[in-house]
Parts: structure tokens; sequence; C-alpha cells
């Protein structure tokens, strides 16, 4: 099994999917926070660059164009090679855009370059995660997910710590050119990953790509609960994070204890943590996983009420905040194995970006409320209630993943 493993680990279209995934993650914060920074960095006002965080929305509404990225087929490098290197492309040029604008003059041209590559983004990202499906194996789901938000993470690293580090010593517009140049890994990776074995047919018609996916999916059994569990399964643990960084400055961290432990040293957990989770998927299966990292969520998140009580203790923030990264990144790699595994590979493109959009929907409901929730109940009983929101979504484990399934689809 160790041997089976380490092979999958270090084969050919697990090191795709992981460069992908950092080809994926460069270009958001290079629209959202990165952005933010060049401009106030250039005197633009907080209210105007607070409007710019709509620039996002292609993100959440990535599934509106999806069918047409299963229904259409390039004519090179097959469905989706072709469909991400058609978006990798572009986004060298949006990028290549963006970097010429200047916010302090135009900030209205900023916003429009960015909402272009937020759009190409947003797509490369469904013509990646419909790749990824269709590349893996079922029992490699777990694995390969757990490589590819790895990889994300670190695309997002590098287009925020890097970035803003590059930002002290070369003009902003450079700074944007070496980040459109680094989107050349991705094409090259693009090129160079393995063809799909059995790539399915696509739909026949654009009305049969909109229209199918749903009507397959509704005709499952329990599909609504399945959805049900993809809002509340991580609602607890998002709903936690969205207050941490005024917690533990509420609680007498300094800046530079927080940005040394809870982001250097949680970026790091977290990334062993999908790795680690990944292994283990392989090994255990999506359901028995999700069971297992739904759990240490949930403990990770009661962690926090213990912090709260303990006060201004670094050695307990740095417990806290590593096992919370782990278990994030365990639970992340599963959740996101699981998504890609009620695919149809003929819609896997628009049923993923559904997914996927959904997913989102509980963090930003939700995460409106925990600001008013943490300043009226404290935070012990704030993070006590985070931790109780998990259970409904554990409860709908025993209908969609229970432990001994015979199957992990």
């Amino acid at each position: 099994m160790r041997t089976s493993i380490i092979r999958s680990i270090f084969s050919g279209k697990m090191l795709s999917v992981f460069i992908l995934g950092f080809s994926s993650g460069l270009p958001l914060l290079l629209i959202g926070g990165t952005l933010k920074l060049w401009m106030r960095d250039q005197g633009v006002d907080l209210t105007i660059i607070g409007i710019f965080s709509l620039v996002g929305l292609p993100y959440t509404l990535k599934f509106l164009w999806a069918p047409v990225m299963d229904r259409f087929v390039p004519p090179f490098l097959g469905r989706r090679r072709g469909w991400i290197l058609i978006c990798q492309i572009a986004l060298v040029v949006g990028l290549s855009c963006l970097a010429v604008t200047n916010p302090s003059t135009n900030p209205w041209s900023v916003a429009l370059a960015a909402f272009f590559v937020a759009f190409l983004s947003a797509s490369q990202d469904i013509a990646i995660d419909a790749y990824r499906r269709d590349l893996l194996r079922d029992e490699e789901l777990g694995l390969g997910s757990s490589l590819a938000v790895n990889g994300y993470r670190i695309g997002m690293l590098v287009a925020g710590a890097l970035a803003a580090t590059l930002a002290d010593q070369i003009p902003w517009k450079e700074v944007y050119f070496i980040m459109a140049g680094a989107m050349g890994i991705g094409i090259v990776t693009t090129f160079l990953s393995p063809d799909l074995e059995e790539d399915a047919a696509p739909p026949e018609t654009i009305l049969d790509a909109v229209v199918q996916p749903f009507v397959e999916y509704f005709r499952r059994e329990g599909a609504w609960v399945i959805l049900a569990f993809i809002l509340l399964y991580k609602i607890g643990d998002s709903m936690a994070s969205e207050m941490l960084n005024p917690f533990y400055l509420d609680i007498g961290f300094t800046m530079t204890e927080i940005g040394a432990v809870a982001k250097l040293f949680g970026f790091w957990a977290t990334i062993i943590g999908g790795l680690g989770g990944g292994v283990l998927i392989f090994r255990l299966g999506i359901h028995r996983s999700l069971w297992i990292f739904g759990f240490l969520q949930a403990f990770s998140t009661f962690f926090f009420v213990l912090l709260a009580r303990a006060g201004n203790h670094l050695p307990a923030l740095a417990a806290v905040v590593g096992f919370e990264n782990l278990s994030g990144g365990m639970g992340t790699a599963a959740y996101v194995a699981y998504m890609a595994s009620l695919c149809d590979r003929r819609f896997t493109a628009t049923q993923y970006a559904l997914l996927t959009s959904l997913m989102g929907v509980p963090r930003v409901i939700m995460g409106s409320t925990t600001g008013y929730l943490a300043k009226h109940l404290g935070w012990e009983t704030f993070f006590l209630g985070c931790t109780l929101i998990a259970i409904p979504g554990m409860l709908l484990l025993f209908r969609v993943a229970p432990w001994n399934s015979g199957s992990e689809s």
C-alpha cells in the first residue's frame, strides 16, 4: 500500500493536477487582496476599494456559462485541456492589461480589466476542475484533490506574499507582468498533461448542456439531501474562520505574532494537512474520511473556546492554529473529492461548477452575521455555537456517506 501511495503521489498526472492547481490559484489574489493593496498604495479611496470586491462575482456565478465548456470542444487538446489552454493564454493577456492600468487616475479601467481577469480565472477553474475529475479514478480523487488544493494555496501565496514583497522593490506594473509570466508554468503543464483515456461524448446541443446536468443530478436518490450536506458540512468551520483575525487581536496578540503563527505557521499546517488528508483518503476512502475529518474540524473549532479562556498565551495559539489548519486542510481535501465524485463525466464542468458555487453560499450568508454574533455573545459562546452548528452536517453523513457503504461515489 505504501509503495502504491508513493507511486501515485509522484505520477505524471498527479504532478499535472498539482501544477494546474497552482495555475488556478494564482489569479485570485491578483484581482483581490493584492489588487486592493496596490490601489491603497496609490492613494485610492477606501470606498472605491471596497466596491472592488464585486469584481469577484464571476467565481460565484461560473455555473452559468459552464455548460458552454461542456458542450463545445476546441479544435486542439480535447474538450478539457483545450479550454484550459484558451483560458490560460487569455489570462496572460488580461493580467498584462491590468498591469498597464493606473489605479490612482482611472480606477474604473482597473475594474474593467480586473473583472475580465476574474471571468477568465473562473472559467479556467471550471475547465481545470472538470479535467481533474475526468482524469482521475474514483480512488485517486482524494489524493488528487488535496494536491490541487495545495497547489492552489501556493499560487495564492505567490500572488499575495511574493507580489507584495516584490512591490517594495519594483513598480506594481512590473509585479503584474511577472505574475502574468508565471501563468506560463500552467501553459507548459497543460501541453504536457496526459490525454483523457475516456473522454465522454459532449452534449449534442447547448440546451442539453444546460438542462441535462440538472435532470441527471435530480433523478438521483437523495439529491436534495446531498445538496443540504454540501451546504452544511463546513459551515461551522467557515463561520469561525471569518472572525479569527479580530479574535486574535481582541485577546491580546500582536500583529507580528498573528503574522508569524496564525498566517505563516498556519499556512504550512494547512498544506501538510491537505497532503496528509489526501494520503488518508487514498487508504480509507472518501466516505470514512468525511466522518473522521468532520469530527476533527468540529473539535478544532471547539479549541478556540479554550483559547478564548487562555487569552494571550502564544504556545496555546500555536497549538490551536496548528490543529485547526491541519484538520481544515484534511476536511477540505475530503469535501472537494466528494463533490468531484458526484459528477457525471458528460457534464463535469457544469455540475462541479454548480456544487462549488453552492459551497460558498454559507460562507457569504452566515459569514455576514458572525461579527454581530461575536459582539453580542462573546468569543467563548460564539465559538461554541460554531462547533454546535457543525452537528447537522455530520448527521447527514448517515445518509450521504455511510461509514460501511460499499461505494465511494
